[in-house]
């Protein structure tokens, strides 16, 4: 029996370095190559998106973010893998549809039936959604963007009320045009364009799906098997409750995803890993840089293993991840979670350091931090989950080291 490769965790945190665009050598103002270097950029919070490209970025910059999304249209919001909204190229969204979203939106769409039928408003569900979904594409033919205000007011069916939770004690009303946007969203048939304030907003007009090549049409199986290549390519070496977690699929279907020879057992410092077999050649090429990050919450980089302790200590996780585990802002050193950040009300970045990193590395993170600061100018924004560390930021200063 051939023994596996060993890959140790320094060589891990070299790799993250350059596959995800940390090290300051591998930065770039291309934000599709950014996306795509990390498969997709995470957008449940809105502000995530925005920091999580400046800091891969040489010259930081909110403007080509928004251009991409919402002028060029060549990065698109699209739920898909754990029923998470994302930001993908167009490329990348075609497979995270097919191999994640097509499945969550035929569930969405039977139980929306479900819903319509148990809230009296039509013996039909599935009648009565497809006449709903006619009057929405309708709609945005006609007037173009819309908010799901707006829509709602657009459309008469729309304005119906869902009766959730029929004969529960916490059953209660909603209004339809919420479910049934989020359902056309999950198909594809509708995107989210632009936000409805300002660029930390996150309710958004909705769009036709006007996406080069279109959402739909991948085979399923043949979709799973490319996006799981695509991780590992940035996330990998990994083990496959690594990808399973990030992808949300079973394990059954998470191991026939990475059937194939061009995937192989590598050994991650005594757990078992896999990798793609041509990106052993890599191994010795990426040499050590030493870099510094500020990540917002929810970034790629923090939330992209399931299993974390070789990147992050696990002393550290109670304060820096929501109970639910939702990561908030984090402080990198050289491949390693080191602390976290928050921006107070009047635009200060507070930093707390779980570790002595040393006065130079200390430096360069206040350089970080002034940046960061530099870059949101007078741009106030909460954390939508926030982790323990930041209320704590939020109320005190922190000096020295826990």
């Amino acid at each position: 029996m051939t023994a596996r490769l060993r890959i140790d965790t320094e060589a891990r945190r070299i790799r993250l370095a350059v596959r995800h665009r940390l090290a300051p050598s591998r930065r770039t103002n291309d934000v599709c190559a950014i996306a795509d270097d990390l498969v997709a950029l995470h957008s449940s919070d809105p502000v995530t998106v925005y920091l999580s490209a400046a800091a891969r970025m040489r010259n930081p910059s909110r403007e080509p973010v928004a251009a991409a999304l919402y002028d060029d249209h060549t990065l698109i919001r699209h739920h898909a893998m754990r029923r998470t909204l994302w930001v993908f190229t167009p490329a990348v969204a075609r497979l995270a549809h097919a191999a994640c979203t097509t499945g969550l939106a035929e569930r969405e769409r039977r139980r929306l039936v479900a819903q319509v039928e148990a809230s009296g408003l039509a013996a039909n569900g599935a009648a009565w959604l497809d006449a709903a979904r006619r009057d929405v594409l309708a709609a945005l033919c006609e007037g173009g963007e819309a908010t799901a205000r707006k829509l709602g007011a657009a459309v008469p069916s729309l304005q119906a009320k869902l009766r959730l939770d029929v004969g529960k004690q916490y059953a209660a009303d909603v209004a339809a045009h919420t479910r049934v946007l989020l359902l056309l969203g999950f198909e594809g048939a509708i995107v989210r364009g632009r936000p409805s304030g300002t660029w930390i907003n996150a309710e958004y007009h909705w769009a036709e799906a006007r996406v080069a090549g279109g959402l739909t049409g991948v085979d399923p199986a043949d979709a799973m098997v490319q996006l799981a290549r695509r991780w590992l390519r940035s996330f990998g070496p990994a083990t496959v409750a690594d990808l399973q977690w990030w992808m949300g699929w079973t394990m059954a279907t998470t191991r026939r995803a990475l059937a194939g020879p061009d995937v192989v057992d590598v050994d991650l410092d005594g757990d078992e890993g896999v990798m793609l077999a041509d990106d052993l050649a890599d191994l010795d090429a990426d040499a050590r840089e030493p870099w510094v990050a500020l990540l917002p919450a929810l970034d790629p980089s923090t939330m992209g293993w399931k299993r974390r302790d070789w990147y992050l200590p696990s002393a550290h996780t109670a304060l820096l991840f929501d109970r639910n585990g939702n990561a908030g802002p984090t402080i990198w050193v050289d491949g390693r979670v080191v602390g976290g950040w928050v921006q107070r009300r009047n635009g200060e970045i507070a930093l707390r350091l779980l570790e002595d990193v040393g006065r130079d590395r200390r430096s360069e993170i206040d350089a970080a931090a002034a940046r960061l600061a530099e870059l949101l100018g007078p741009t106030r924004f909460s954390v939508r989950f926030p982790a323990p560390i930041q209320a704590e930021l939020l109320q005190r200063s922190w000096a020295g080291f826990v």
